[in-house]
């Protein structure tokens, strides 16, 4: 019976895992496109820049996807981020 108990334990364990890295790829994935789409717009962005938005949430990162639309300087981007840490 402890060895059923063990197993079941070892497999939501691993699911726990998964679901973390999915969340984790999920994350990086949408900060690696955000920056591409900010580089294509304003040329290369600072690494101080690509930092900050590496620490986005998922949530936060959509909703600079779409801000990012209306941006007309890297200023822009800065002045949202700097929002943003004022919340």
């Amino acid at each position: 019976i402890q060895a059923i108990g063990e197993a079941k334990g070892e497999a939501r364990g691993e699911a726990r895992g998964m679901q973390k890295g999915e969340a984790i790829g999920i994350q990086k994935g949408e900060a690696n496109l955000v920056i591409r789409q900010l580089n294509r717009r304003f040329g290369e962005i600072s690494s101080n820049l690509t930092e900050q938005l590496r620490q986005l949430s998922v949530e936060q990162l959509e909703n600079l996807a779409e801000a990012l639309l209306d941006f007309q300087t890297q200023e822009d981007l800065s002045n949202w981020l700097e929002t943003l840490n004022n919340e």
